[in-house]
């Protein structure tokens, strides 16, 4: 099993940036990438950003390019997602994921409000 962990969230002004951090724990051996995913209210929950465990290689949801930037440290087996610029439309609960062998985990979430 691998446990994720998220931190970070909380109340923005727009234009305003916060940094996420997700803690993965347990058999973090087996997880071949990562991610952030969020939901706002009344809507699909999204991918965000991720990287690859292995070559580092990223992947942005249009709306967040150039804005989010998501990042890792292996040894600390920590990911963050650097965001700047918020807009009140980033609202939502920012949920980590891990891809491990054929499962993947969530963590519970962080809640990120952005006022206008």
């Amino acid at each position: 099993q691998v446990q994720l962990m998220e931190s970070g969230g909380g109340l923005v002004q727009a234009g305003g940036s916060l940094r996420l951090t997700c803690e993965a724990s347990g058999r973090t051996f087996v997880v071949n990438a990562m991610g952030w995913y969020r939901q706002a209210p009344g809507r699909l929950r999204e991918l965000v950003a991720s990287i690859n465990s292995g070559d580092g290689r990223t992947v942005y949801a249009d709306s967040v390019e150039g804005r989010f930037t998501i990042s890792r440290d292996n040894a600390e087996n920590r990911v963050y997602l650097q965001i700047h610029s918020l807009k009140p439309e980033d609202t939502a609960v920012y949920y980590c994921n891990a891809i491990g062998i054929g499962t993947v985990y969530w963590g519970q979430g962080t809640k990120v409000t952005v006022s206008p």
